[in-house]
């Protein structure tokens, strides 16, 4: 989490704040063997240098990008969820609650699709 600490300092709103220390604990926490880094001005995971999962702060929910075969691949859990979403991301009101199970789920996902994968994003 060290990684993160200063994207997290520039976050104004404490719950805010609160909320995206406690996903990206939960992400390292569950999947320890993944990589942290700050790539375009947001906190990301990896696995053998190729993108996981990254995540990014707007004013009215939290952004989640897992690439857009994740996307389409949970579509469906994401909205059934409540959380809307475009090609690329999934937006988490700070006002709902997080589905870690379909969170854990796209990252494994992502894992498992991406394990022979040498490029950073997939092609």
């Amino acid at each position: 989490m060290e990684t993160f600490e200063q994207y997290l300092e520039k976050i104004d709103t404490p719950q805010q704040k609160a909320r995206v220390a406690e996903v990206l604990a939960w992400v390292a926490a569950e999947f320890p063997h993944l990589d942290t880094k700050i790539a375009w001005n947001q906190p990301m995971f990896t696995d053998h240098g190729t993108f996981i999962i990254g995540f990014s702060v707007s004013r009215h929910h939290l952004a989640v990008a897992p690439e857009r075969v994740a996307i389409n691949r949970f579509s469906a859990e994401a909205t059934k969820a409540g959380y809307d979403h475009t090609k690329e991301l999934i937006r988490i009101p700070w006002d709902s609650p997080v589905d870690y199970g379909l969170l854990r789920r796209i990252i494994q996902f992502n894992i498992d699709d991406k394990a022979e994968t040498t490029t950073f994003w997939r092609k």
